[in-house]
Parts: C-alpha cells; sequence; structure tokens
C-alpha cells in the first residue's frame, strides 16, 4: 500500500471513530498509535512519544493554565457582573442599546479570559434574563450573546491564538497583535448591525424606561469604575510584554496575579471562588492538553508518512491550484468541520498540514493563524452541531428553543463571513499592527 493510501486510511479511521461518540483525543491518539505501531512496530511508539515531550518541554505552554485562571477568577468573582451594570446603564437610553452594550461587555470579557465559553456563560446567565425581561427580541439578543462570545477566541489573549502558535511555531506576541484590529473589526459590525436592526424595527430592542435610565452622573461616574480593575489588568499584562519587560509566560502570571488581586480589592475572593476557579482551570487545562498530546501524537505519525509533502503536490502540482483557491478550499474545509468538532480539535488535525501548505503558498502564517481562528468563530455558530449553538441551548431559558437558537444566528453568520472577506481582501487589518510594533 503507497504512504498516500495509508494516509489517507489514517484520516478516514479517524473521521469513522469520531462518529462514534468517543472523546475526540482517544479517538485520535488512538489512531496514532495503533498505525505507530503497525507501520514501524516495536519503537514506533517513540516518534508520537518524542513529540509529546518537545512540546512539554516548551516553557510557554506554562501561559494555557495561567490565562484561564486569570478569567475564571475575574468571572466567578462577580466583577463581569459589574461591568454589565456599567454598560446597563450607559447603553440603556439608546434602542438596542443593552444589545449594544452586551457586545462591548463580551469584548472586554474576551480581553480577560480568551475563551468563548466564558463569554457564552457570562451572556447567558447575566444578560439574558435582563435583555428578555425588558422587551427585547428573544431571537436577536439570542444571537447577540452566541455572535458576542466568539469573540473570546480572537481579541488577545486569545487562548486559540496561543495554541496555534504553539502547534504551527508562531511567535504569540505577533498572534496577539494580529487578532486585535481583526476583533474589534466583527465586533464593530456587530454593533452597526444591532443598531441599524434596533433603528429600522424599534421593536426589537426598545430603550430603557427612564426610571431605570435616570440614575444621575454622579452614579454613572461610579459605575465606570466597574471597568478600571478589568482594563489596569489587560493593559499592565499586555503593555509589559510589548515593552519587553515581561516574557509572555511572566506576563500570564502577571494576568493571574492581578485577578485574584481584584477579587481580594473588591472583597470578593472567598475560599469558594478560589476552589472553583482552581476546579475549572484544572479541567479547562487538562482537557486542552490531553487534546494536545493526542494529536501530536496523531501529527507525527501522519507527518512521517509525508502527508505533508503529498498535500503539496496534490495541490500544487497535481491539480495546479491558484493560491487563493487553495486558501478558500481550507477555510471551506474548517467550516465543514466545525459541524461537529470545536476550534481545538480542528486546529490540531490539519495545523501541521496546513501551516506549511500556507508558508509555501506565499502567506503570512501570522495572518492565516487570524484567518483560521474567525472561521472557527463562524464554525461555532454554523447548524446542525455548531459548537456555540449547543451551549447557548445548555444555557437558555426555556422560553428560547432550538429552532430560536438556529434562526438567531443566520445575521450574526452572515456579518462574519463579511468580516472573514474584508480580512482575506485587506491582510493589513491583522497586520499591520504586529509588523509595526516588531519593526522597531
Amino acid at each position: 500500500m503507497s504512504y498516500e493510501a495509508i494516509a489517507l486510511l489514517m484520516f478516514a479511521s479517524m473521521m469513522l471513530l469520531l462518529l462514534t461518540g468517543q472523546r475526540f483525543f482517544g479517538v485520535i491518539g488512538f489512531v496514532g498509535a495503533i498505525f505507530a505501531l503497525t507501520l514501524w512496530g516495536t519503537g514506533g511508539e517513540e516518534m508520537p512519544f518524542n513529540a509529546a515531550f518537545v512540546l512539554f518541554n516548551w516553557y510557554p505552554m506554562l501561559t494555557l493554565p495561567l490565562f484561564i485562571y486569570m478569567g475564571y477568577m475575574l468571572s466567578e468573582s462577580g466583577i463581569a457582573n459589574d461591568l454589565y451594570r456599567m454598560f446597563h446603564v450607559w447603553f440603556g437610553p439608546v434602542r438596542g442599546g443593552l444589545a449594544i452594550g452586551t457586545i462591548l461587555l463580551m469584548v472586554v470579557i474576551a480581553a480577560m479570559n480568551g475563551l468563548s465559553v466564558a463569554g457564552m456563560a457570562i451572556g447567558a446567565s447575566i444578560a439574558l434574563p435582563e435583555l428578555l425581561r425588558r422587551g427585547y427580541n428573544k431571537i436577536m439578543v439570542t444571537g447577540v450573546i452566541q455572535a458576542g462570545s466568539s469573540l473570546g477566541i480572537l481579541i488577545p489573549p486569545s487562548v486559540v491564538l496561543v495554541l496555534y502558535g504553539l502547534i504551527a511555531r508562531q511567535p504569540m506576541g505577533k498572534l496577539w497583535l494580529a487578532g486585535v484590529f481583526p476583533g474589534l473589526l466583527l465586533a464593530g459590525l456587530f454593533i452597526a448591525y444591532v443598531a441599524v436592526r434596533s433603528y429600522i424595527q424599534p421593536s426589537l430592542g426598545p430603550p430603557l424606561p427612564l426610571e431605570e435610565r435616570d440614575v444621575g452622573w454622579k452614579e454613572k461616574i461610579r459605575l465606570l469604575g466597574a471597568g478600571v480593575i478589568p482594563f489596569l489588568i489587560f493593559f499592565s499584562m499586555t503593555g509589559l510584554f510589548l515593552m519587553g519587560t515581561t516574557s509572555l509566560v511572566e506576563s500570564s502570571a502577571v494576568g493571574a496575579a492581578g485577578s485574584t488581586l481584584a477579587a481580594i480589592f473588591r472583597r470578593r475572593l472567598s475560599w469558594q471562588v478560589l476552589e472553583d476557579t482552581v476546579r475549572k482551570t484544572l479541567a479547562i487545562s487538562c482537557m486542552f492538553l490531553w487534546i494536545i498530546l493526542a494529536a501530536l501524537c496523531f501529527g507525527a505519525v501522519f507527518d512521517g508518512l509525508g502527508a505533508v509533502h503529498g498535500l503539496n503536490y496534490l495541490f500544487l502540482e497535481k491539480w495546479a491550484l491558484s493560491p487563493w483557491t487553495i486558501l478558500i478550499m481550507m477555510q471551506l474545509s474548517y467550516l465543514l468541520m466545525g459541524t461537529f468538532l470545536d476550534d481545538t480539535a480542528m486546529l490540531v488535525i490539519v495545523a501541521p498540514l496546513y501551516v506549511p501548505l500556507v508558508i509555501a503558498l506565499g502567506f503570512d502564517p501570522v495572518w492565516y493563524g487570524v484567518l483560521y481562528t474567525i472561521t472557527c468563530q463562524i464554525a461555532y455558530m454554523t447548524p446542525p452541531f455548531g459548537y456555540n449553538l449547543f451551549l447557548m441551548r445548555a444555557m437558555a431559558p426555556p422560553e428560547i428553543t432550538l429552532t430560536d437558537i438556529y434562526k438567531s444566528i443566520v445575521p450574526f453568520v452572515l456579518v462574519m463571513i463579511f468580516g472573514l472577506v474584508i480580512v482575506m481582501m485587506f491582510p493589513q487589518i491583522a497586520l499591520w499592527l504586529p509588523n509595526a510594533y516588531y519593526a522597531h
């Protein structure tokens, strides 16, 4: 059997086993181990074993649990609730203002956490009941929370971009900076959609009643203080890193320590908060590590078969496809996989194949990391098995049905595709900031 046929059989075996409902890391780790032993016999296990230890010896891996801890500490200590109250009062008088405030809240949560699940949990538990109680259209606000929470995997400190940097061997600082403007672009497009839609159809997003929004300027200024601490943590963490004062790992430690000090300062730190934060951090971190371990096992064997060179030969020489055609095919494959896999699973399956191809095509791998992440955001919200769809179904109140959830994402998916096309057409939206910073 040719190496190309073995690689195809290996990939098909993995996809078939995934349909059985087994855990993702178990499936790809099992397939990688079985094929390694079958192809190379005793000693074949050394290939995935060595690949795993190369990663575990890589110091920046420590950033993963520290960023996750930072986000959970800020959310579990209730600081996110204070932020929502601030946006609630300041944007309440505007048509669709609470939905706009919710998107801005999601941007802040993204900058504090780096994961979409945290924004979804906060949005569904804090913002959604308030929006429904004040007469907002349930389909629109359900889409707002799903789309807004997806920003967590793009805006720094995005854990997905950290994972992309780990697997693609790209500098974290450049990836972080590359995600800033595309993330703000998508947030701005979401806000523009909500504002225009609410202006045309005022019943979808009515302003707050006068008695609720008339709190006085003194109270409004006081509420602005709710946003000071998260912004201080974010800017101290990223600022120290970009100034070269701290390394990436030290910056993540600054963020984790800052979030703990913020909880103490607000008198929100208790043993229960600390226990919940540590438990959730451990659970998410272990999940990521198991997936990465299994993916490295699979990738080492897959690459050992020459799959990367085979893919280059197929696309560039045999089919003679143009670089942009290949790039669009890659993005479409992510959208397809995103209907039944999460972002980490997609990344670890195809990044070892796609990143060398992207470089061979002459594209910037940092820019491609941003494209991949935006495509993951879209895939998160794509039926039938989009990750955010089921998270929302689990967290939403009973009056929001699965049909409502599916309907809610249609306009936001179209907005995100529009944003993706803009970033593809104008790569400098992602690359200008990292290039300008690292040019000095």
